[in-house]
């Protein structure tokens, strides 16, 4: 980290820390790999584009890079001879001024402030001339998404043929703002979110330049409320050390950021775990009282939900080493004992919880409320539970277990064909392999399904009756309102498919049942038959207004109810 002043820092007059440290070569910017990378090899190669934006949170060192930026375009090293280089000397003259502020040919614009089309062309109207003493005559336009769409468009032509002379630099925090027209003409760079581990090594360099202690508890706390931008948790820094007197503690930086004390936090989710509400709302109302922010409480509890779930889907995650003694022991212990439904239904109720909590007029009775709420709905067995546990313990009535599920279910058996009493006409079969030739009433269903005559398999399915059916003869009755060429297009299937002219012996008026009306009856005695098995009977009991609602015959036949239990259990679903 560089401590040296800037010639307009020289004064009497505090500095902030953002300002002071502010990174005065590329190797100083932090994060910036991808970045720092392209342009070396753009300098290298001399492929220098006429139009660059940054993008990124507020706080990664957009503008600063749009400067050094410009100081390697117009650095002409200590002999005056230097071209463009990735290595500014920071001592000739352009360097300088640049790094100041006031050089001429580098010109900077608030576009949150000269946001109209007239601000634009006042810019743009020295663009022509040639710059006075640097090599690049350069434009820096902060906050670029700002314009107005008059002043996007006066800019369109010049941005897309510059005068060799002149470059642009963009920086924005909102690029979805700026118009796809002004992206298509720039090199885009995405400024990446410092890490944790990234902002403590900075404030470590920071403080040891300022010769200042701290607590290595308290800068692992600043540089997550940072969340990524370093002059935030620069600032935050500098708060801190006027707050600690010159030293930065835990309990200092704790107050100041109104932060949960994190032993205690874990206390709370391992008491809301438990059910244990006095311990919990004990808890809770004592952080609170200590200044502790309820939204801050709710954002770190569903970190800590996210840290156990992480260590139970990946034993060796790669956030162990930044997990403290306490976490980890909370984690080993959770891992264990808590279920992958209860934490996955903690993680949902505490995000949408997170929402309520700004909405409500008191947000300490909001979060009060809903860690009430997840204590009581989360560890409710899941219906999959709930259905095992009926499994094991159905044949022994006085063990049964008490269950008081939130909605009472429909029952949705899906099982296997059972025995029936014999019918006159069995329904068919689908799947014959033989469409050649049709031998029985089996064959010409299939026949019709796999030639996707769809129409006439659903009136002879549901408004006929077949009281006989040999080979080139059929007896069969038709309701009164079938189709008027019902009879036509199924003697032109039966000619196509034997080769053959079939007998039809044709009477109105159903007396007997169609082929719909079997199988409806074979499915009520499936029914009935399950509705008898003891099994059944206890689920039953156990859901006073369940009610069996279909059964879902398959190919493979079972003598017995009993075989196919397990397929019951398994696919009992609960109505909403």
């Amino acid at each position: 980290m560089r401590k040296k002043l800037l010639p307009d820092q020289q004064t009497d007059s505090y500095i902030a820390l953002a300002r002071k440290y502010r990174p005065q070569t590329f190797e100083d910017l932090l994060g910036q790999d991808a970045l720092v990378q392209t342009l070396k090899n753009a300098i290298q190669a001399g492929r220098l584009h006429h139009a660059y934006i940054l993008t990124g949170i507020r706080g990664v060192g957009k503008t600063t890079t749009a400067r050094l930026i410009a100081r390697a375009l117009n650095c002409t090293g200590l002999d005056g001879k230097g071209g463009p280089t990735i290595h500014p000397c920071g001592e000739c003259e352009n360097c300088k001024a640049i790094a100041a502020g006031r050089h001429m040919d580098v010109l900077e614009l608030d576009a949150a402030s000269r946001t109209g089309v007239d601000d634009m062309r006042e810019l743009l109207s020295g663009v022509q001339y040639k710059p006075v003493s640097a090599r690049y005559k350069i434009y820096i336009i902060d906050e670029v998404h700002m314009l107005s769409k008059g002043a996007f468009n006066a800019l369109l032509k010049t941005l897309e043929e510059p005068p060799a002379h002149v470059k642009f630099i963009f920086a924005t925090t909102e690029i979805r703002k700026v118009p796809v027209t002004i992206l298509s003409r720039c090199q885009r760079f995405d400024l990446q979110r410092l890490s944790v581990d990234t902002l403590e090594g900075l404030f470590k360099k920071v403080l040891e330049a300022e010769k200042i202690e701290a607590d290595i508890e308290a800068l692992q706390i600043v540089a997550k409320a940072a969340d990524g931008s370093a002059r935030d948790g620069l600032s935050m820094l500098d708060q801190a050390i006027v707050l600690g007197n010159g030293k930065i503690t835990y309990e200092t930086v704790s107050d100041m950021i109104g932060l949960a004390d994190r032993t205690k936090t874990l206390a709370l989710f391992e008491n809301l775990l438990e059910g244990d509400m006095q311990k919990l709302l004990s808890n809770l109302h004592e952080q609170y009282q200590n200044g502790a922010d309820p939204s801050i409480i709710l954002k770190d509890l569903i970190e800590i939900t996210h840290m156990i779930t992480l260590s139970k889907v990946v034993t060796s995650a790669p956030r162990d080493a930044m997990m403290g003694e306490n976490e980890r022991l909370l984690c080993e212990k959770l891992t264990r004992t808590t279920s992958m439904s209860v934490l996955s239904k903690i993680w949902q109720m505490m995000l949408k919880g997170l929402t309520e909590l700004f909405k409500a007029p008191n947000s300490q009775q909001a979060l009060e409320m809903l860690l009430i709420r997840i204590a009581y709905s989360a560890n409710l067995p899941t219906p999959a539970e709930i259905l095992e546990e009926v499994k094991n313990k159905s044949f022994i009535p006085e063990q049964r277990p008490v269950l008081q599920p939130k909605v009472q279910p429909v029952v949705q058996v899906h099982t296997q064909n059972f025995q029936t009493p014999e019918k006159p006409l069995e329904a068919p079969k689908k799947g014959s392999e033989n469409n050649n030739s049709i031998l029985s009433l089996d064959d010409l269903l299939n026949y019709l399904n796999t030639h996707k005559k769809l129409m006439l398999l659903y009136a002879l399915e549901h408004d006929t009756h077949i009281s006989l059916f040999e080979n080139g003869h059929i007896t069969i009755e038709l309701k009164e309102d079938i189709a008027p060429d019902f009879l036509t297009k199924l003697k032109t299937v039966l000619t196509e498919a034997t080769g053959v002219t079939w007998q039809l012996d044709v009477s109105y008026g159903l007396k007997g049942e169609t082929l719909s009306d079997i199988e409806n009856h074979k499915k009520e005695q499936d029914k009935q038959q399950i509705s008898e098995n003891p099994l059944v009977r206890e689920v039953m009991k156990e859901f006073p207004n369940a009610k069996l609602e279909t059964v879902v015959r398959t190919e493979t036949q079972s003598e017995t109810l009993e075989d196919t239990q397990e397929d019951l259990i398994n696919n009992f679903e609960e109505e909403e």
